[in-house]
This record gives C-alpha cells, sequence and structure tokens, in this order.
C-alpha cells in the first residue's frame, strides 16, 4: 500500500476539532475561529487543486496508469 493510500488516523486535528464542545467560546472567539478555520480551508483547497495539476501534468507526460487488476 502505498503511503498517501493509508486510512487517516481516526483521531486526528480535523476530528478532534469536530467532537470539541463550543458552549465555552464567545462569540468573538466564534467569530475567530471561523476565520482561522475559513482559511485552513483555503489552503487545503489550494494544496488539493496544485497536488490535481501536478497529477494532470504526470498523466500528460507519462500518460494515465491502467486501472489496477483489469488483467490487461
Amino acid at each position: 500500500m502505498e503511503l498517501d493510500e493509508r486510512p487517516r488516523p481516526k483521531g486526528d486535528l480535523a476530528s478532534q476539532l469536530a467532537s470539541e464542545s463550543l458552549d465555552s467560546f464567545s462569540h468573538h472567539e466564534l467569530d475567530e475561529r471561523v476565520s482561522l478555520l475559513e482559511a485552513e480551508i483555503a489552503r487545503v483547497i489550494a494544496h488539493r487543486d496544485k497536488a490535481a495539476a501536478h497529477r494532470r501534468a504526470a498523466d500528460a507526460l507519462f500518460g494515465t496508469p491502467s486501472p489496477q487488476g483489469s488483467g490487461s
């Protein structure tokens, strides 16, 4: 199994954030948190798009790999 195909651990930071209680946060703290999360989402989307462009360039150069287990 390739390194990037391994399942993500259940206890990653995104899972921890999703399960954290928000009851103790003030309105201002929640606004700050939303801003930080929106910035992180934008960063992840930019990285995803860059990785996809890199993959498309590699596929264009080397050809698209055939599906595994196709028997051909």
